[in-house]
């Protein structure tokens, strides 16, 4: 449950510090980057609390990962970049949490 509440703070917080002008609109992007866990459809089972989604899930591979970060690059593109890549952070520090193990 936390994990999932880190999926909405986090971006808050980096929309409110950072974007504060556009908090709103960059909140609202980065949280609609939560649909790139659509992927979680494809495994089975579905939802699995013991299965790290980095590395094993199609678009939390490491290409897309890297795509995700020069999409930060881009001005047009950098809400997005930036909650794909808060996504795939929160992702990877819950691997550490459940299983020991760190994808960075």
């Amino acid at each position: 449950m936390i994990h999932i509440a880190l999926h909405f703070l986090v971006p808050a917080i980096v929309a409110g510090l950072f974007f504060r002008p556009d908090w709103k609109l960059g909140f609202l992007i980065m949280i609609g980057t939560m649909l790139v866990d659509v992927d979680h459809l494809l495994a089975i089972p579905v939802y699995d609390p013991g299965r790290c989604s980095i590395g094993y899930h199609p678009f939390h591979g490491f290409l897309p990962i890297a795509l995700y970060l020069s999409l930060c690059f881009i001005p047009r593109l950098r809400y997005v970049g930036l909650g794909l890549v808060i996504h795939m952070a929160l992702d990877s520090f819950d691997c550490q949490l459940t299983n020991g193990v760190w994808y960075v």
